[in-house]
C-alpha cells in the first residue's frame, strides 16, 4: 500500500500526460456548490475528468462536475477543480484534500477555495459574499493526522493566519473596482450531509462563527501547510438553521448560489488578474 504522497505523485504523472508540457499553473481554483459556471470565463485549454486522475476521488453531488480545468484567465494559468468530494460522501480527510494538494504539486502558488454557506451572523443575508478571515474546523477530522509526509508540510503548521493578508487585500481592492459588496466573516466547517440544527447553529454563533458549511476549512488547514497562499470566499445562500421559517435544501442553495454568480464571477476574475499583475513599486521615501 503505498503512501498519500506517492499516491498524489501518482495522480501528477496522470495529469500531466493530458497537459502541454509548458502548462504550469499560478493559481488554484476550487469552484464550490451551484458555482461551477465559472467555468466559462476560463479560456479552457485542457480538461481532465477526476475518473481518468490515478487514484483520484470523484464527487457525487450534483453540481459538482469533478473535472480540473486547466486554462488562463486575464492572461494568468491556472487550474479549477471544476467541483469538490467531501466528508460525507464517505472519503477520508486525505481524499477530500488531495485535489488541493495536487493543485500545489502542479505548481500553483495560491489556491481560492469558494463555497456555499449557510449565515450565522444577522448581518449576513443571502446573495452576500463572505472573504473568509479564519475558520473552525475542529468538529471535522484533520487532514494532517496520520503519517507524516516532510513534502506536504511540517508535522505541526502553524495556523496563525491560514488565510493570507495579502490575498484579503487583493480580493477588497477588487471588490471595489467591480462594485461588489464583499463582507467578512469567520468560517465554521460541519461535516454533514445534514444541514444544521437551529442548536448547533446557535453553537456555532456561541463559537464566533459567522458562516457554516460542510467544506473548505480542511482544504485550506491542508494548502496551507503546504505552504501556499490561501483564500477563501463563501456565497451566502441561506440563514443558517433557526434564523428563517424557510426550510433548507440543497435546491435552494444552488439557486441562491446561481443567483449571486453574477457578482461572484466578477469578484473572481478581477481577483484572479491582479494575482498575475506585477507587485507595485515601494514608494520612495
Amino acid at each position: 500500500m503505498g503512501t498519500e504522497l506517492g499516491r498524489l505523485r501518482e495522480a501528477v504523472a496522470s495529469v500531466r500526460e493530458a497537459l502541454p508540457a509548458d502548462l504550469v499553473p499560478r493559481v488554484g481554483l476550487a469552484l464550490g456548490s451551484g458555482l461551477g459556471g465559472f467555468a466559462e470565463h476560463i479560456d479552457v485549454t485542457a480538461r481532465v475528468p477526476y475518473e481518468r486522475i490515478a487514484g483520484f476521488p470523484v464527487s457525487s453531488v450534483e453540481g459538482h462536475a469533478g473535472r480540473l480545468l486547466f486554462g488562463t484567465l486575464a492572461g494568468v494559468p491556472l487550474v479549477a477543480m471544476d467541483g469538490r468530494v467531501h466528508l460525507y460522501e464517505g472519503y477520508a480527510p486525505a481524499n477530500v484534500v488531495a485535489p488541493v494538494r495536487l493543485l500545489g504539486l502542479l505548481g500553483a502558488k495560491a489556491i481560492i477555495l469558494t463555497n456555499a454557506a449557510g449565515g450565522v451572523a444577522p448581518a449576513l443575508e443571502p446573495g452576500d459574499l463572505m472573504l473568509i478571515t479564519d475558520h473552525i474546523a475542529t468538529l471535522v477530522p484533520s487532514p494532517l493526522a496520520g503519517p507524516h509526509e516532510p513534502e506536504l508540510g511540517p508535522r505541526f503548521p502553524d495556523m496563525s493566519e491560514v488565510y493570507s493578508p495579502r490575498l484579503r487585500a487583493l480580493a477588497h481592492d477588487a471588490a471595489r473596482e467591480v462594485g461588489v459588496a464583499l463582507k467578512e466573516g469567520v468560517y465554521l466547517q460541519m461535516p454533514g450531509p445534514a444541514y444544521e440544527t437551529p442548536a448547533e447553529v446557535r453553537m456555532a454563533a456561541t463559537l464566533g462563527a459567522d458562516a457554516v458549511g460542510m467544506s473548505t476549512a480542511i482544504e485550506a488547514v491542508a494548502a496551507h501547510a503546504m505552504g501556499l497562499e490561501v483564500a477563501g470566499i463563501s456565497c451566502i445562500t441561506n440563514k443558517a438553521a433557526g434564523l428563517s421559517p424557510a426550510p433548507l435544501s440543497h435546491e435552494e442553495v444552488q439557486a441562491m448560489a446561481a443567483r449571486a454568480s453574477k457578482d461572484f464571477a466578477a469578484l473572481l476574475a478581477n481577483l484572479i488578474a491582479r494575482l498575475g499583475a506585477p507587485p507595485r513599486a515601494a514608494s520612495p521615501s
